[in-house]
């Protein structure tokens, strides 16, 4: 079985990294693309020296990311009819899904945020949808996701991946991010500025800053988009420290007293890894976050002065990261040898 696996977004190397290996022990071929978006390519590049690079980043506004997705599916199809994959796995790659859905390849998706416009498409067009079993059953079946397409997994797909090796100082190296001393270490990530599902300002974001730095803090920012590295630069803080480059986010973190995420997967990546988690997201609360909120892994201050006091991380151990990984790997990796069984395409175009 031959697996087309696409990277839209920088989590989703990490994301797939464990499922690809775990595909490729069972004997199955990987092939993989990348848009060129974020993090995406180098973070897949050091997986995956060989990806195939489709598309770009997302450009502002609806009518140009209509373009760009349209002009990605085209060029998605044409790889498609000449690699000739069984089966297509994303985290809801909206591009591949319809690439996939005009060559007549089984799709499965994932996705964890019931809040996005785009579910609608995704999942009326993929064949298996995978889903944290805190995604509202009512919400999923409104969006096409009918009950015969679901695969529910246990917790968060972030547990994936979490302990799939041991990060290390030494990875921090280069970045002029300090690992000792006796200023707490932030780490924090910015908006999603340019998504779809996230049309607001986040100026609490940039508040909750400039708070910590008053109280002394050093801070990491990761930023997604050029634009957001000169906002934070303006804002003119000392102790702000800006990577011009990837970094591991998982050593960096389980350094840091406090996480503050504006975002999605790494905030609840730090509140899995046991780091004191604050988030200030803008967009429409994704239940996965409320099911951390619920066990305390992650607070929602409404203000600067709510923020909580950074202190020790308490890490994970590698044992129960594994254990939380494995139920939810054997998951997507069923569901996906699964979709390839049940494949509608002519027997002359499958592999075996």
């Amino acid at each position: 079985m031959r697996v087309w696996i696409d990277l839209s977004n920088s989590p989703h190397p990490l994301l797939f990294g464990p499922v690809a290996r775990r595909l490729a022990e069972r004997g199955h071929d990987i092939a993989l693309t990348a848009r060129d978006n974020a993090q995406t390519v180098p973070l897949a590049r050091e997986r995956w020296p060989d990806v195939e690079v489709i598309g770009g980043e997302s450009p502002r506004g609806r009518a140009g990311k209509a373009r760009a997705i349209g002009s990605r599916v085209a060029t998605l199809r044409r790889w498609a009819r000449s690699n000739r994959p069984d089966v297509a796995l994303s985290h809801n790659s909206y591009a591949q899904i319809v690439a996939a859905r005009a060559a007549r390849i089984p799709a499965v998706t994932a996705m964890d945020y019931e809040h996005q416009p785009a579910n609608h498409l995704a999942f009326r067009l993929a064949g298996t949808i995978l889903l944290p079993e805190a995604y509202p059953a009512p919400v999923a079946r409104h969006q096409g996701a009918r009950d015969p397409k679901v695969s529910r997994y246990p917790g968060l797909k972030e547990s994936l991946y979490l302990g799939d090796d041991e990060p290390s100082d030494g990875r921090l190296e280069g970045f002029g991010i300090p690992v000792g001393g006796d200023r707490p270490l932030v780490v924090a990530r910015t908006p999603p500025s340019r998504a779809i599902y996230h049309r607001l300002d986040n100026p609490l974001f940039e508040d909750c800053l400039r708070a910590l730095h008053e109280r002394g803090a050093v801070c990491v920012v990761l930023v997604r988009h050029a634009e957001q590295r000169e906002s934070i630069a303006a804002l003119g803080l000392e102790r702000a420290v800006v990577p011009d480059r990837p970094v591991d986010s998982r050593a960096l973190m389980r350094r840091a007293s406090l996480f503050l995420g504006a975002g999605g997967t790494m905030t609840r990546e730090a509140a899995l890894l046991g780091v004191p988690t604050a988030s200030v997201f803008a967009g429409e609360v994704p239940a996965v976050d409320r099911w951390l909120e619920q066990r305390g892994m992650l607070v929602r201050p409404a203000s600067a002065a709510d923020l909580p006091a950074p202190r020790p991380p308490t890490i994970s151990g590698s044992t129960e990261l594994a254990a939380a990984a494995e139920p939810i790997l054997e998951r997507f990796v069923a569901a996906t040898e699964a979709a390839s069984r049940t494949s509608s395409r002519p027997d002359a175009l499958r592999r075996s």
